[in-house]
């Protein structure tokens, strides 16, 4: 069985955080619950040094988690390696990130930015994670996995106290990809508002997360094709998927064409550039805004690292 997550952990680690990702802001605006037919509260979590939630985690994890100077490896589609990279760094750990050959190359270039060694590995990013678990076994190093450490988690479930303490949604909509988020923001509103209805929200090309949560078991797919290469997930981390079930009462699988017309609308009524993964939570409000029709729905805007080759269709809009 799973064990449930710490939550002592979550209400210890804004102390551990690096301020520059905390307190982040709700953005609201009338225009855009118009043209939802809710009432939407958008955690911002793009405006920090690595445009997205994921250096709440591993800020945490590299500041309770490592012996002083010990080296780790990890893999990553992109923002996960910027937050450790960024933390890592800082604190005297050597990073090395495998990444997908075809991944975003402006995340790549973020992440070697923030002092990441880089390598490329396979065609998809659980591709990547299997080279980079098998060098973490020849050299003896580290290998930090996203969505199975604990304080990675429990970063993320600090997301849900700021939420809690400005107000009281009726629906949560969470981008799922390994389920670090989804952990960790459920847990604190299952122990804190377990009225809130919890919706995880999956690409519909990269259906591996839904599949396994609704089966009970883990469930590979042969490819994860999406826009969304935040939430693109193939393999799913078997330990931790009675743990996520229990933190949501509902999985839905967004299309692309939802997706692409949620940054639209962020990027019309908010001003922002939010990437596909990030934009998971209101394009699941678009796949059923019957569901969701004048109530209070929050989700969060996770990060704003789009492909370059989305930029122009977003801009152009």
């Amino acid at each position: 069985m799973a064990t449930p997550l710490d939550l002592d952990g979550v209400f210890a680690a804004p102390s551990l955080i690096d301020p520059v990702f905390l307190r982040t802001p709700m953005r609201v605006s009338p225009a855009l619950d118009t043209a939802l037919g809710c009432r939407l509260l958008a955690k911002d979590e793009t405006d920090n040094p690595i445009g997205s939630f994921k250096g709440r985690g591993t800020e945490l994890f590299v500041a309770t988690a490592l012996h002083p100077g010990e080296a780790v490896v990890s893999a990553s589609a992109g923002n996960f390696g910027q937050g450790l990279a960024r933390a890592a760094t800082r604190r005297g750990h050597a990073c090395t990130v495998f990444a997908a050959e075809a991944a975003n190359p402006a995340k790549l270039d973020a992440m070697r930015a923030l002092g990441a060694d880089v390598r490329l590995a396979g065609a998809d990013f659980d591709a990547a994670k299997a080279a980079a678990r098998r060098y973490a076994e020849e050299m003896k190093l580290r290998f930090v996995e996203d969505g199975a450490e604990p304080a990675i988690a429990q970063g993320a479930g600090t997301i849900a106290l700021e939420l809690l303490a400005e107000a009281a949604p009726e629906v949560v909509l969470v981008p799922l990809g390994n389920g670090a988020l989804l952990e960790g923001i459920g847990s604190v509103l299952r122990a804190r508002l377990p009225s809130a209805e919890i919706v995880a929200v999956v690409a519909a090309g990269a259906p591996s997360m839904k599949l396994s949560l609704e089966a009970g078991r883990a469930i590979e797919t042969e490819r994860a094709d999406t826009i969304a290469d935040g939430i693109a997930v193939r393999v799913p981390i078997a330990s931790r998927l009675a743990q996520l079930r229990r933190c949501c009462d509902r999985i839905v699988a967004v299309d692309e064409a939802q997706l692409m017309r949620a940054m639209r609308l962020l990027h019309r009524h908010l001003g922002m550039v939010v990437e596909p993964a990030g934009a998971a939570g209101v394009a699941a409000i678009l796949a059923e805004p019957k569901r969701y029709t004048g109530r209070l729905v929050a989700t969060v805007l996770c990060g704003k690292n789009i492909h370059p080759s989305l930029r122009q269709p977003l801009l152009a809009d």
